[in-house]
């Protein structure tokens, strides 16, 4: 069981160098100083576009992807098929020529997708791995792999672009585009212990493919009628729908909202650098104490502190904190708080749904855990770049995320579970 665990958790080590190379770091900065030829506002409206795209597309399959692997024991089949969606597609990003804004774009779209999709699957394999005794240490575990995994590539893509003639390129532009490739290859190698060590959890019900295509449609409906009458389910589905909006907007366009502020593309490349290293202790933390006590009232703390962080954001600019003397940056302090509760809220948010999803049916239940997720990513970009792009105020778009942690720190508190 430990090599099904830790195989299991490689996976976030593996693919979490999309989310910290392609998502937060180089993707923004490249579309915006490499493939985009158009005025900052209207290069975050096309980011964000593509970021809500992504998010459409998943939360629309994310369902039908999950009743398919629950009734064709086909978890980890699928999981491979959109993994190599999303390594191939980031591997093309290679090949995307100068200010061919649109492709870049479409693939990635492509690569989100793949990203996306896949963990649809591997979350649901959380549950026959673990126990409730150990289910939070376990989620906790993945997403402290991840961050780790996430920022040591990182670390390598930084130091490519940074001194690009150390490893014998022509300047940083092809060094970027090298770390998409290596985007690709480490979430390749990685991925491959889940695949040959993690046993697919078996229902008692074998089917054909085309059984199982057909059932998995049939059961989407199925599916919303069964959450709609787990009231403690739908109720913290519906929080989650809302907080966890909040957290993948900042993550996407935290990066992309420094620029427009003027932050040098070092600072904001080293914030996300820390983000990934302060992360790894700090979701083994909340892991700890969310199995000790409960995930409830973590996540409600996480979700107070991305509130501060949105309002404070409003306030940021160029001129650095002083304690006592010793300046630190603005950035950086809220590159902190961040890194202090993203993979605690991550992380016991699938460890607390885990203990409420009916035996047998979780790819089913975590597509639609994903759905909500992802559909509600849709909106929070798209109010982040709208309301940016009217009012001509990044400030303004950054607040408006304030109202998802509200909603969703509200709601969640209205559960009267505390697992």
């Amino acid at each position: 069981m430990k090599k099904q665990i830790f195989s299991w958790a490689l996976y976030d080590w593996a693919n979490s160098a999309f989310s910290t190379t392609v998502i937060a770091v180089f993707f923004p900065i490249f579309f915006k100083d490499f493939w985009s030829n158009q005025s900052a506002t209207d290069t975050t409206f096309w980011l964000a576009i593509s970021v809500s795209a992504a998010s459409l597309i998943i939360s629309v399959l994310a369902p039908i992807l999950g009743a398919f692997a629950d009734k064709g024991n086909a978890r980890k089949k699928s999981l491979f098929i959109f993994a190599l969606i999303g390594i191939f597609s980031t591997a093309s990003l290679y090949f995307v020529a100068e200010g061919n804004w649109q492709l870049a774009c479409f693939v990635y779209i492509f690569a989100s997708v793949g990203f996306f999709a896949s963990n649809v699957f591997y979350d649901s394999l959380i549950v026959g791995i673990s126990s409730e005794k150990n289910v939070d240490f376990i989620s906790s575990f993945g997403y402290a792999l991840g961050y780790l995994g996430g920022g040591i590539l990182l670390l390598i893509n930084i130091l490519m672009v940074q001194n690009p003639e150390n490893f014998g390129l022509d300047g940083k532009a092809e060094a970027v585009k090298i770390s998409f490739l290596l985007v690709a290859i480490w979430w390749f190698v990685f991925s491959l212990p889940l695949f040959f060590f993690v046993k697919e959890p078996e229902t008692n019900k074998k089917i054909t493919l085309f059984q199982s295509i057909k059932e998995g449609f049939k059961q989407v409906k199925g599916t919303f009628s069964k959450i709609s009458r787990l009231k403690t389910v739908w109720l913290f589905l519906v929080a989650y729908w809302f907080y966890i909006d909040g957290v993948d907007t900042i993550v996407t366009m935290a990066v992309d909202y420094g620029k427009n502020l003027g932050f040098e593309t070092s600072d904001l490349i080293t914030a996300i650098l820390m983000v990934q290293f302060v992360g790894f202790p700090f979701a083994l933390l909340f892991g700890w104490l969310g199995q000790k006590f409960s995930p409830k009232p973590l996540i409600l703390i996480a979700i107070f502190i991305y509130l501060c962080v949105t309002v404070l954001a409003t306030q940021l600019d160029l001129v650095p904190y002083n304690f006592s003397g010793f300046e630190i940056k603005k950035f950086f302090v809220l590159a902190f708080l961040i890194a202090s509760v993203q993979g605690g809220i991550q992380s016991l948010s699938r460890s607390f749904f885990a203990r409420l999803v009916p035996k047998n049916e979780e790819a089913e239940f975590f597509g639609f855990y994903n759905l909500l997720g992802k559909f509600a990513a849709i909106l929070g970009p798209v109010l982040l770049g709208t309301i940016g792009k009217i009012t001509g105020s990044p400030q303004l778009g950054i607040l408006s995320i304030a109202i998802l942690f509200l909603i969703g720190g509200f709601l969640l508190s209205k559960t009267k579970i505390s697992a």
